[in-house]
């Protein structure tokens, strides 16, 4: 395993921020790491890098262990966090350059800055201060700064916040690319990132582990508790009229003759609707299953628990 955590548990005085919890991240997986704000995604991610320290539990990157070889962890793990911190009057190059000795890296290191500014695509602005530069290519220098010495495991926590459409979609292109060699643990918000980047997800809620699967495995758990069907008729019915029908629970109008019919007990009730048009002359144009979105199943975890 690249990243296996085993009943990890972090208190900030009295609050126990991370509740006792076990994963891992295997060699060459891009797994997104998500859970609403304070559910303990950026504290796992410190103690991973060797930033903060656990209270209990083990924590090992690539078979070493964070607290007793912490600085080989170090040299083995990119990180960059959701602040990305720059020095801002310095050029692109001199900033990968001073990286490049912070990590030890052996004279001569044009080699190794080229290649990642060749990689997070920096060549028309590595002359320029990074001051001088969009959110969206600070971030390449950010991802340019944890690649420059070639790290097996990539820590990214929410590295598109604050970024415009067209800026995420390019720091997501760079991710998966730089995926296909590493291993990669990501924190976002955004649920598209997720599905569209990462083989599994592992939801975190108030310092537990509530899911952890592919996403498609959780969207299909998640439907499994609760299932909506979405019916249009020809003619206008009621409300009133549809909660007639044998085990529907309720049913709210959408747009003109469409409705959402909520089922009792997750019944599948497409029968009894079609039985019921055809017993009171309505005709059904369509009807289908409303298949949860990962961002919906998400909140079906993590509210109110």
């Amino acid at each position: 395993m690249s990243i296996a955590i085993q009943n990890l548990t972090k208190y900030y005085g009295e609050q126990k921020a991370v509740n006792n919890i076990s994963f891992d991240v295997k060699s060459g997986e891009i797994v997104g790491f998500i859970g609403p704000n304070g559910a303990g995604k950026s504290t796992t991610m410190k103690i991973i890098t060797g930033y903060i320290s656990q209270f209990e539990g083990t924590v090992q990157v690539d078979g070493l262990d964070v607290r007793s070889q912490a600085l080989e962890v170090k040299k083995n793990i990119g990180y960059l966090p959701e602040h990305n911190p720059l020095y801002v009057e310095m050029y692109v190059r001199e900033y990968l350059e001073f990286m490049a000795r912070s990590y030890g890296l052996v004279k001569p290191f044009k080699p190794a800055i080229d290649a990642v500014i060749e990689q997070t695509g920096l060549q028309a602005e590595q002359h320029k201060k990074i001051g001088a530069l969009s959110k969206g290519y600070r971030q390449r220098v950010g991802l340019a700064a944890v690649l420059i010495h070639n790290p097996k495991v990539l820590i990214l926590d929410e590295p598109t916040t604050g970024l415009d459409p067209n800026q995420i979609l390019e720091i997501r292109n760079l991710i998966a690319e730089v995926g296909r060699e590493k291993t990669i643990l990501l924190s976002t918000h955004i649920m598209q990132e997720v599905e569209a980047i990462c083989n599994r997800v592992i939801i975190i809620n108030k310092g537990h582990i509530v899911a952890n699967d592919k996403a498609e495995l959780i969207k299909q758990q998640a439907n499994e508790q609760h299932t909506t069907l979405l019916v249009e008729f020809l003619e206008n019915t009621t409300r009133e009229v549809l909660q007639a029908i044998d085990e529907v629970e309720n049913a709210m109008c959408v747009s003109e003759n469409q409705w959402l019919i909520k089922p009792q007990n997750n019944a599948d009730i497409r029968k009894n609707v079609f039985d019921f048009a055809v017993k009171n002359s309505l005709t059904v144009i369509s009807m289908q299953l409303q298949e949860k979105t990962l961002e919906e199943a998400f909140q079906q975890l993590t509210m109110n628990k």
